[in-house]
């Protein structure tokens, strides 16, 4: 798995949001639009998702525990890089 693009955005405002993310599986499936934010316990990432006719919003897609720590790491590491 690798990360194919990273948007990073501009903070200064305070926003928890980071970065949008896109990464690309070692089958070949690109996934859109994660995002990287910073909370209590550091940077973590959240998948794509929408909102629902109730205006809650739901992930669309759902990660093994394995596969979401890798995208974290891939993405912390990444954002890491680029923010140099």
């Amino acid at each position: 798995m690798k990360i194919v693009r990273m948007n990073l955005l501009d903070n200064s405002s305070g926003s928890k949001l980071l970065a949008f993310f896109d990464i690309e599986t070692d089958d070949g499936i690109v996934i859109k639009n994660l995002r990287l934010l910073t909370g209590v316990n550091g940077l973590f990432t959240t998948p794509p998702n929408e909102k629902g006719k109730d205006d809650k919003y739901y992930d669309t897609i759902i990660f093994p525990k394995n596969i979401k720590d890798a995208v974290e790491k891939a993405a912390i590491e990444e954002y890491n890089k680029l923010k140099q």
